[in-house]
């Protein structure tokens, strides 16, 4: 499963994260996060890496959770997603991040945490978790409200429909859009700009622009944690999950509170 996160060293200062499992449009394993979380952690610990690029290969961002690995799976606090967001949301260097395709959940959650993202005019984003029957997660009920404003992140969270490159763009979540298929190359293009500042006041200026929302989304991202294992453990998302392993809609009729 690690094979389906590409890590490599470029030499110009820039270390790639690539998800690389496109023929399940780069669904996220538990295998995968804890590969994520490492690649974000050699990124730190390398002094020689300066930025941190995150893409995807194969025409999808991600579909998001691999559902059948993520129903199998341990309950585990903190999660190995978990774990990932929370040194993707500390993280010292500058975090660029290019979306072509699809970015369903915490392919959408976890653009957030990145300090530029790219993505491609054709790009498209969707917040599915209520047709779920779970509750957002990555801090995502704090950073989207605060980026987009209240009305248009409870419309993105609690429809859950899919939305295009520039909805991203306004809502915060994209720096800007790319033409299709060149969101890599924009986005490589800013990280090796990025590597080419000082380092030390490049990583001071990040801290200082985040400084006023570190406490928050610490907090935000365990508070989601726990309403998220609750939700999980519903009998509506027990019907969410068997409705979408058996290609039907689900029926929340029965449920009232």
């Amino acid at each position: 499963m690690t094979d389906h996160v590409r890590v490599e060293k470029l030499s110009a200062g820039i270390l790639s994260i690539t998800l690389d499992r496109p023929e399940r449009k780069n669904a996220l394993s538990i295998a995968m996060y804890r590969r994520l979380k490492e690649a974000v952690d050699l990124g730190e610990a390398d002094r020689e890496v300066r930025v941190l690029l995150i893409a995807a290969n194969g025409g999808n961002f991600t579909s998001g959770n691999d559902l059948a690995d993520f129903q199998k799976a341990p309950v585990e606090f903190p999660s190995p997603g978990v774990q990932f967001l929370q040194v993707l949301s500390t993280a010292k260097k500058p975090i660029v991040a290019a979306v072509e395709g699809h970015a369903v959940g915490i392919g959408t959650t976890m653009l957030l945490h990145c300090d530029m993202v790219f993505a491609s005019a054709t790009a498209r984003f969707k917040l599915p978790f209520v047709n779920l029957a779970l509750c957002p997660e990555g801090a995502s009920s704090y950073l989207l409200p605060k980026h987009a404003g209240y009305k248009e992140a409870a419309r993105l969270l609690m429809l859950g429909e899919e939305f295009d490159a520039t909805v991203a763009v306004r809502a915060g979540i994209a720096t800007q859009a790319a033409p299709p298929g060149e969101a890599l190359s924009v986005a490589m293009d800013c990280a090796l700009t990025l590597a080419k500042k000082p380092p030390r006041v490049l990583q001071v200026t990040k801290a200082l622009l985040r400084r006023g929302d570190a406490q928050a989304v610490a907090e935000a991202l365990l508070i989601e944690v726990d309403q998220f294992i609750q939700c999980r453990n519903s009998a509506e998302a027990q019907e969410a999950f068997t409705a979408f392993f058996e290609k039907r809609a689900p029926d929340f009729s029965r449920f009232n509170y």
